[in-house]
């Protein structure tokens, strides 16, 4: 493949985004509940196709996996 045929990145990102929320629609289509993660609480939440949510649980870890590594070195 030659450069000029690459897609770009908001092209890739636009697709990918398309794709989730294809998924998420066929998934409450067939009434099955969806993982949701809330970045301002920091929850994990499992959503029903009624709109209902429960927490499943707490992020572990505040800090990003290099931010860690690179302590531990």
């Amino acid at each position: 493949m030659k450069r000029e045929e690459y897609i770009s990145d908001e092209t890739v990102i636009k697709r990918a985004n398309a794709a989730v929320r294809i998924e998420l629609e066929k998934n409450r289509a067939l009434g099955v509940p969806a993982v949701i993660y809330d970045r301002e609480s920091q929850i994990i939440y499992r959503e029903n196709e009624d709109g209902t949510r429960t927490e499943v649980g707490k992020r572990m870890r505040k800090e990003r996996y290099g931010e860690r590594v690179s302590k531990e070195s």
